[in-house]
């Protein structure tokens, strides 16, 4: 149901990414947690869930579910939404954020069944089920990749066989890189382990090991050749201070550009 409260003066599209689509609940007793409520903060109309919680302070998080607020029992409501009228700038930006990235998740997901278009190294890869082929079978010139699969295959056996493909692939690709940017660093990668992580594309130990989420092969050379450098450079610099960017700048001039590129990439 729709809000009763009056619409603040913006347009539709700014409305669309923070309203709450249903009338706000009331304020639980104090103990309780999960009460949704809503306040305008400029010219937008933020719907937040507020839980009580043992802490000391005020926090907010911004996540792919919008805005959570975490307050002590006893702060009264008006203290926590002047907290917020503090912050608005930073919820806004969040918020936008957020909303812009569940955009992308959305957009790259992937729909694993005949016909299904996924990206490799950059450019389209397109799916085809094929049970007369023993293995699959990757046609470079039309860029399909034919699996060993029935018409009326599960997705999740579609998917299976695809991501193992994939991650076969990764590998290939990733040991040539790591071991290029290794030389010009002259530093010893000792392992290099593939990650299914969510969050995280790449990381490295002080012991020499490095880890890179396949789904990465997803993307351009470019983007991987600059998750490689970084992870690698850690085994020199285990920070992100400007002596590191200065060590990934010495082996990849102008790494600016693919990193912002990485920052846009989402796959589902």
């Amino acid at each position: 149901m729709a809000s009763k409260r009056p619409a603040p003066l913006l347009n539709g599209n700014q409305l669309s990414l923070f309203d709450a689509d249903t009338e706000p609940a009331a304020v639980a007793p104090s103990g309780e947690s999960g009460s949704r409520r809503e306040l305008l903060l400029g010219l937008h109309r933020v719907g937040y869930e507020l839980r009580r919680a043992r802490r000391r302070s005020i926090g907010f998080v911004v996540g792919l579910d919008g805005l959570r607020v975490s307050a002590p029992r006893w702060v009264p409501i008006a203290e926590i939404e002047r907290a917020l009228q503090q912050k608005a700038d930073w919820i806004l930006r969040k918020l936008v954020e957020q909303r812009e990235r569940a955009r992308r998740v959305q957009a790259a997901r992937i729909e694993w069944q005949d016909g299904a278009r996924l990206p490799y190294l950059g450019e389209p890869l397109a799916l085809r089920l094929d049970a007369s082929v023993r293995g699959p079978t990757w046609a470079p010139d039309t860029r399909v990749l034919s699996l060993p699969l029935a018409a009326d295959a599960t997705t999740t056996q579609v998917r299976d066989l695809a991501q193992a493909w994939l991650q076969a692939r990764a590998r290939e690709h990733f040991e040539p890189r790591c071991a290029h940017f290794a030389s010009l660093l002259g530093v010893q990668m000792k392992r290099l382990r593939l990650s299914s992580a969510q969050t995280r594309w790449g990381s490295a130990s002080s012991d020499g090991s490095v880890r890179l989420n396949w789904r990465l092969i997803h993307f351009t050379p470019a983007i991987i050749d600059y998750v490689v450098a970084h992870e690698l450079a850690h085994l020199l610099e285990m920070n992100h201070s400007p002596a590191f960017w200065q060590v990934v700048r010495s082996v990849l001039p102008g790494f600016e550009q693919a990193r912002e590129a990485l920052r846009q990439e989402s796959i589902g």
